[in-house]
């Protein structure tokens, strides 16, 4: 029983290549002239190999030896820094930034699978390099010439790490209540800042020789709330004439956490630190953002990472542990496999529920970080506008609904090993812990269900998610009409899928209209309704996968089951998908109606008040 992580390579090919057909846009695009379903394959492959052999053994010694805090100095767990000098040495953090910065320029979907897997094999080692991306954009498009110049080519290589320095003691969510101040350098060069920030991830190490922080702060003349944020960037080093000088940044201690011990979370101290102004005064919310929206997908993705390394371990300890006997055994010969816990129906439905909402939620994910690069790369306009939108709105879903799942797929797991789960040489009490704080940063889930429902689908009445219905019945329609009339599973879905989005059609304009008069009803209801898009875009993602496996059995003719034909046998990947999209519309669908409901009831009743609460 083998219980390391391996990368569902099959799974993402077939995703890349199949279900989103991701080659039609790159051959639009001229730097993706040269790059073929192959070449990414090749890109996945070395991938899952780097972080098979150097990142995944680091996960469980990581856990044990954690971070080590003397004297405002951080040390990482052993082996930490070295994989990471041979990632960035590979060129890793630069896979899908612009040439122009220094990046080999390939799409952002490849880069989602590549966090996907990192996330999976080694969530706490991938938390000291998981700001590259966000960093560079953000100083990409908000720097001043001197930041671009002294920072961004050493933050977009990997050589500096980054920070993003918001939470204070005082103010989490609320950023509007942030309280460092930043004055004007005597010099005339940079800004002076001065305050706390609390759970910075990486806020100190020795990864790097540097450490670059991206911190928001006010100016003297700042108006009061978000409005009068200032963004910074502070490095730990500052290059001089004289030399390299120590800048006024100082670590004050690290968190004991439930989770990701080997990824340190530091209060940090900005005495009288310089730093430089990133973008217009009192706009740097707005810039921040941009390492902020890159950072959720990000996050979506660990979600997939759990859910997924969290089954496989799971699988593989069902498939060799003997416990009892099935209730459907009925002969002696088959003793030995229905002795196995893989066929008890209680866990058959725990591993068939994670593997139908973690291959679904793949999709969606590849799916979400496609568009983004539509909205870069399209030779239209109103294509990347399209796509802009949608990966808006898909955002705070995907980052949501994915740690959610996450989490309860690391859950449903231990529950498979049983009291062996709650041991730590499983691995699997680990990734619980660790999956959990992904529901947490970067925006807690609540905030994102706020964000979706009330900030963007009730503020344009549903325009956006107009255009994302439009697409999943564009797909519902092509499954109705599907070539394969001895499968009828396809057209099946294509109906039930065309159902639920008129069923998300009528709720969101029943939540406009009460609304109107109940300014409470988008906050009360956020988070069902974000989890019955969730559910509705795994709809859309297992009816668009049955279509296609339907389709290429039809024709005898897709990819790796061409070849399985020929030989006289058909491919077992499809035959698999069909089963598992099948179970999906089955059985783990009906929670779409749950949530349905509670978003209904939620229309109609009000919560207590907190006085009565309490």
């Amino acid at each position: 029983m083998s219980l390391d992580y391996r990368a569902p390579l099959r799974d993402m090919n077939f995703v890349i290549g199949e279900w989103l057909d991701a080659p039609s846009l790159w051959r639009t695009v001229p730097q993706w002239a040269d790059l073929d379903l192959s070449t990414a394959q090749q890109v996945l492959d070395e991938a899952a190999r780097f972080v098979h052999e150097r990142i995944a053994p680091l996960n469980a010694s990581g856990d044990l030896e954690g971070c080590r805090f003397d004297n405002g100095e951080v040390a990482m767990p052993p082996g930490f820094a070295a994989a990471y000098g041979e990632y960035m040495e590979a060129g890793w953090p630069t896979l899908a930034l612009d040439a122009d910065c220094g990046g080999q320029g390939l799409p952002q979907l490849l880069d989602v699978a590549l966090q996907e897997m990192l996330a999976a094999a080694n969530h706490a080692w991938l938390m000291s390099p998981g700001l590259t991306h966000g960093a560079t954009a953000c100083l990409q498009a908000h720097g001043s010439e001197r930041v671009r110049r002294d920072f961004l080519p050493k933050v977009a290589s990997g050589e500096w790490l980054t920070t993003m320095c918001l939470t204070e003691p005082q103010a989490g969510s609320d950023l509007g209540l942030l309280r460092t101040r930043a004055v004007p350098d005597v010099s005339g060069d940079g800004y002076r800042l001065s305050g706390t920030k609390i759970f910075i991830t990486g806020g100190e190490h020795d990864m790097t020789e540097n450490i670059v922080h991206l911190v928001l702060a006010r100016l003297p003349d700042a108006p009061p709330g978000t409005k009068g944020l200032s963004l910074f960037v502070v490095p730990k080093w500052i290059d001089t004439p004289a030399g390299r000088e120590r800048n006024g940044v100082l670590c004050e201690g690290i968190e004991k956490k439930m989770g990701l011990k080997a990824s340190p979370t530091c209060t940090m101290a900005f005495e009288n630190a310089l730093g430089w102004l990133v973008g217009e005064p009192h706009r740097g919310l707005a810039s921040m953002f941009v390492m902020m929206n890159a950072a959720r997908l990000q996050v979506a993705m660990q979600g997939v990472g759990h859910a997924q390394s969290a089954w496989q371990r799971a699988s593989a300890y069902a498939l060799e542990r003997v416990q009892g006997r099935a209730v459907a055994s009925s002969s002696a010969a088959d003793a030995r496999a229905s002795a196995l816990i893989a066929s008890h129906p209680a866990i058959r439905r725990l591993l068939l529920d994670s593997r139908a909402i973690v291959e679904g939620e793949r999709a969606i994910g590849y799916w979400a970080g496609h568009w983004l690069d539509v909205a870069a790369h399209h030779p239209d306009a109103a294509a990347r506008q399209e796509a802009a939108t949608l990966a808006s709105l898909l955002t705070p879903i995907t980052k949501a609904f994915f740690t959610e799942n996450g989490f309860a797929a690391a859950s449903n797991a231990l529950q498979v090993f049983g009291g062996y789960g709650y041991i730590h040489e499983y691995g699997i009490e680990q990734t619980v812990r660790d999956s959990r704080v992904s529901m947490l940063y970067e925006g807690t889930n609540e905030v994102q269900a706020i964000d979706l429902l009330a900030r963007k689908v009730m503020t344009d009445r549903g325009e956006g998610l107009q255009i994302l219905l439009a697409h999943l019945r564009a797909e519902a329609l092509r499954c109705r009409e599907s070539v394969d009339t001895a499968d009828t599973r396809t057209a099946s879905a294509g109906e039930r899928l065309d159902t639920l989005c008129a069923d998300v059609e009528r709720v969101t304009r029943d939540l406009i209209r009460a609304g109107k008069d109940d300014t409470e009803l988008p906050y009360r209801v956020a988070s069902d309704y974000l989890a019955l898009l969730g559910w509705l875009l795994l709809a859309f993602a297992w009816a668009r996968t049955l279509r296609i496996v339907s389709a290429a059995s039809a024709a005898g003719a897709a990819s790796v089951a061409s070849s399985a034909a020929a030989a006289g046998g058909a491919d077992p990947f499809y035959a698999e998908k069909r089963a598992t999209g099948a179970y999906f519309f089955d059985y783990p669908l009906a929670a779409f109606a749950h949530r349905l409901a509670l978003v209904e009831a939620g229309c109609k009743a009000a919560l207590p008040a907190a006085a009565y609460v309490a």
